[in-house]
């Protein structure tokens, strides 16, 4: 919990204080980087740090991250310009890569199925402490002029999760040798690379049909074919596909890109909405999203409950449903109703508590299908697909609401054009709310193959030799 609480709070503490810092360092134009480098180090390198926590284990990959993780703070902290800031993030990012996914791999290796949601639910709760305690101290140190202590809170909190994890995680280590897929990881970084920048600089730094956009996604595009051929030839392969041909690891992950869309429009568009339309402060629009991390903890932590008793398919289908009407009602709300925090609070409460339902018992019943060798990589997998159902959702959504405020004279500023683009993209929430419902369905029923294979609490797996 520790190790997520690194990775949590540094996502959510860095934007109240980006005024503070350009007013420092400079490089106004280039800010938006510090958000777009980390969310891409951290993505592209989940699918090969999953593969080797099954090869060499889990903890070696999550200490390594969490020092990556540490230098990279430390140098955010003595950045001299923009540049430097943007380029440490990424090393950042890298480090961030290896915790998240790795921490609830393990959750899966040491907790029985009966404990695991509850766990997730703690974890979860992290998530939601961050939420509330990241954007309060980055206002506190942009306040007091000392930006760089938001990088410097880091130090005591990785040393801390590197001891915990060095004193209290043992793995059993069995000598084996593995050939690690070099090719197939680098390739696969590549690809992943260009369509995430792609996705992310599209319609900002250029626009979508120019040829800059068109090259880069175009060059992902056959990178990731690339990558398809090198791993069906590869001993041990990055991305097994026949793994990936599961119907339990694709339709979940599948829908993790669902999950994603759907909280980036809520993340990224309930403030704006609730700022431009009404005037309300920065910290009341906050504390209004901010009950989609109540929620979702809440109800994951009662997930467990559920799924033994009515399997992991049903639990997702009944929280699915419930984030597809909070999802509609909070589309027919903005379009019908005037603006209120109240209101949004609500509705992203049940939203939340719709998550708790079907993100945990989905990522459950994935892990509970696949052995330890294939522990980490199904974990990775579903986390990434959820990454890349932000990048692609915040590009959609933004594309939607850049449309509207255009079509309305390009005045981002004035509260009917501002209403209007929120209405658009909650309605486009509303639409990956229905495709998550419908995706659930797709979940195989637990008489299909997706009984749990309970996991050892006393050790988790065997540690390789790479050869």
């Amino acid at each position: 919990m520790v190790a997520t609480a690194v990775v949590a709070i540094d996502t959510t503490v860095l934007s109240t204080a980006v005024p503070t810092i350009v007013a420092d360092i400079g490089g106004f134009s280039s800010f938006p980087w510090l958000f777009s480098i980390y969310l891409l180090a951290q993505a592209v390198t989940v699918p090969v740090y999953s593969k080797l926590a099954d090869t060499i284990g889990r903890k070696p990959i999550v200490l390594f991250g969490i020092a990556l993780f540490l230098v990279g703070s430390v140098l955010c902290g003595v950045a001299w310009d923009m540049t430097s800031l943007i380029v440490f993030r990424a090393i950042q990012g890298l480090g961030a890569g290896a915790i998240l996914p790795i921490t609830i791999t393990i959750v899966g290796d040491i907790y029985t199925l009966e404990e695991r949601a509850r766990v997730q639910g703690y974890i979860a709760s992290v998530w939601a402490v961050a939420a509330v305690l990241g954007p309060t101290l980055g206002g506190i140190f942009a306040q007091l002029d000392a930006w760089r202590g938001i990088f410097w809170i880091n130090i005591p909190l990785c040393l801390v999760a590197g001891w915990l994890l060095i004193k209290n995680y043992l793995e059993k280590r069995e000598a084996q040798r593995h050939r690690v897929d070099y090719a197939g990881a680098t390739v696969l970084t590549l690809a992943l690379v260009l369509l995430l920048l792609g996705v992310l600089e599209g319609g900002n730094a250029w626009t979508w049909d120019s040829p800059i956009s068109l090259a880069v996604l175009i060059g992902g595009a056959v990178l990731l074919v690339v990558f398809v051929a090198i791993e069906r030839r590869a001993a041990e392969p990055v991305l097994s596909l026949p793994l990936l041909g599961r119907r339990i690891v694709w339709s979940t992950s599948i829908m993790g890109l669902a999950i994603g869309a759907v909280v980036i429009g809520l993340t990224a568009f309930i403030p704006t909405y609730l700022e431009g339309t009404i005037g309300v402060a920065p910290i009341v629009a906050g504390l209004a999203l901010a009950t989609l991390t109540i929620g979702w903890p809440l109800a994951a932590s009662l997930a467990g409950h559920a799924y033994l008793r009515w399997g992991f398919r049903r639990t997702a289908i009944g929280g699915s449903l419930l984030v597809l009407g909070s999802t509609v009602g909070l589309a027919v709300a903005v379009v019908a109703w005037p603006p209120s925090p109240w209101i949004v609070a609500a509705f992203c409460l049940f939203v939340g508590l719709g998550m708790g339902f079907t993100a945990i018992p989905s990522l459950v019943a994935a892990q509970s299908s696949a052995p330890w060798h294939e522990r980490g990589v199904v974990t990775g997998t579903n986390l990434f697909a959820r990454t890349i159902g932000q990048a692609v959702g915040a590009a959609v959504l933004g594309a939607i609401a850049n449309a509207v405020v255009v079509s309305r004279g390009g005045d981002e500023t004035d509260a009917a054009t501002v209403l209007e683009a929120s209405g658009a993209v909650f309605v486009g929430v509303a639409v990956m709310g229905v495709a998550l419902a419908a995706l659930t369905w797709a979940m195989p029923r637990e008489r299909d193959g997706v009984a749990p294979a309970e996991p050892e609490p006393t050790e988790t797996g065997p540690i390789a030799t790479v050869g």
